[in-house]
């Protein structure tokens, strides 16, 4: 018998082509599309270029490539379990100083988990379950464990945002896309006469200005490294670590958020020098190539997605933490982010950086 995929849809192309592939590959493959849109902020939100927002285009689109592609398109109620585990945390995570990371938990506890349970508890058998994510998952025979590795496309490449899926979770999971570019899977769409290869992708969790999650923002002072004040910041839900735009605050030379204390309601500001940092620590480390650490490995850590993975190295610390030591001196570490390890094209494990 044929082996059935869920496959994870958004109406998207890369979610779309995953199908197509897994179907020409003779799975039978069927869609879900997780609603995760409450309908709150419906204003805020109105013109949707990120994955948390009206979802009735996403629905139609979804509709429209069903028929083409001949499969069935189940849907999930995840608006409760999302604003527990991505819009609670995102929240809580900005009032504390620190800059989130919600598609590392939304991937981790939603879209892999979540979705995947509630699907069984309707009843509904698969074996695999499949995404649009640019990343390849292979089994190890040596070490016995299934690994996560880059995508072949460097510049479209996911797999940061996959390093707390699980040794259970990878297990079951296919990514048809690991192997392509984002321009194979744009033309794969096109000679499908998927008229959705053109549209505009979701680049992150919210669009627009975020502050329309929370109740206010308290002002507060702005203050150099010696503790002299310069100015007012708007509330520190408004700023992250390296930011220099919206500051208002006149200099000689260019000022940057060097560090925000949450509990003192304080934003601290310095010259771009002191955005350097050599260590940092992480903390809620999941491992995925290893099955733990237990003596310094040397890797090269990426801090942010877009940020260029840095020679390092990596030592065990207690309490589920690594200390990271650096080459070189990294720019504008900042907690919150997370920081995820690799051995070449291997992801060995990741966490989330505390200071």
């Amino acid at each position: 018998m044929k082996k059935k995929v869920i496959v994870g849809m958004s109406g998207g192309v890369d979610s779309t082509v995953a199908a197509l592939l897994l179907k020409q590959q003779g799975y039978s493959v069927e869609g879900v599309f997780m609603k995760t849109w409450d309908g709150k902020y419906h204003a805020e939100c109105r013109n949707k270029s990120s994955c948390y927002g009206p979802e009735e285009k996403e629905i139609e689109e979804l509709e429209k490539i069903s028929k083409i592609l001949g499969i069935n398109i189940h849907f999930v109620d995840a608006r409760e379990e999302f604003k527990k585990r991505v819009i609670d945390y995102f929240k809580k995570e900005y009032l504390s100083g620190r800059t989130p990371n919600p598609c590392v938990v939304c991937n981790r506890f939603v879209k892999f988990s979540f979705i995947i349970q509630e699907l069984e508890k309707k009843g509904i058998a698969f074996d695999f379950f499949a995404t649009g994510h640019y990343a390849n998952v292979e089994f190890d025979k040596g070490s016995g464990r299934f690994i996560l590795k880059k995508a072949n496309d460097r510049n479209k490449d996911q797999s940061y945002f996959l390093f707390l899926l699980t040794q259970e979770q990878l297990s079951r999971v296919i990514f048809p896309l690991g192997n392509f570019t984002k321009e194979q899977v744009k033309e794969i769409a096109r000679k499908q006469g998927l008229k959705i290869v053109e549209k505009k992708e979701s680049q992150d969790f919210i669009a627009g200005n975020r502050i329309f999650l929370f109740d206010k923002a308290e002002k507060g002072p702005i203050v150099d490294e010696k503790g002299n004040v310069l100015g007012t910041h708007k509330g520190i839900i408004h700023y992250t670590i390296g930011q220099r735009k919206g500051l208002g605050i006149a200099s000689r030379n260019p000022l940057y958020v060097i560090k925000i204390l949450a509990e003192e309601n304080t934003i601290i500001v310095g010259e771009e020098k002191s955005l350097y940092r050599d260590k940092l620590v992480a903390g809620e480390v999941n491992f995925v190539g290893v099955e733990n650490l237990r003596e310094p490995m040397k890797v090269k850590t990426k801090i942010r997605y877009k940020h260029r993975e840095a020679v390092s190295k990596i030592y065990p610390e207690k309490g589920n933490e690594i200390l990271v030591h650096f080459d070189k001196p990294q720019r504008a570490i900042t907690p919150g982010q997370a920081a995820v390890f690799y051995k070449d094209d291997i992801l060995i494990g990741g966490g989330f950086i505390k200071d």
